[in-house]
């Protein structure tokens, strides 16, 4: 797919550039962001905030998404309706989230050509910059046919 949807998702959502969110990789259902350590994106502890992770990760799972859905933005529009996250290990440095789509496009596809919801799932590691998994999220997403 010739969209950049690293850029797409960055251009449509502030709040992920605010952070200073970037995309290392996007495509065939993956992808791939990184959160730069920074001390204005710290908590209380001296790691990246939860919410700074949690955006992170959604970021990651919307380009994943679009990845392979957003030829679909015509006819639909995406919108997360569910996401659970798992802190596992307090995170240090800069962090990375790799999401990995959890659907078929046929199936979403045909969802869509009947006027339905399609949902789906988005699984999200985040790591630190040893590799350590610090947090987990499955991420569901919706891709909501426009109404006419």
């Amino acid at each position: 797919m010739s969209l950049d949807v690293g850029d797409l998702l960055l251009q449509t959502v502030p709040f992920a550039r605010t952070l200073g969110i970037t995309f290392s990789s996007t495509g065939d259902g993956r992808a791939t962001c990184v959160l730069p350590d920074r001390p204005d994106l710290h908590n209380h502890i001296g790691g990246p905030h939860a919410g700074a992770m949690f955006t992170l990760a959604e970021s990651a799972s919307g380009a994943a998404m679009l990845s392979v859905f957003g030829d679909q933005l015509d006819r639909a529009v995406p919108l997360v309706a569910t996401s659970a996250v798992r802190y596992v290990k307090l995170a240090k440095g800069e962090i990375t989230a790799e999401a990995h789509l959890r659907a078929e496009r046929a199936d979403v596809v045909a969802r869509l050509d009947a006027g339905e919801r399609a949902e789906f799932g988005v699984e999200v590691d985040v790591r630190d910059a040893g590799g350590t998994t610090v947090a987990t999220l499955t991420v569901t997403w919706t891709l909501r046919p426009n109404r006419a």
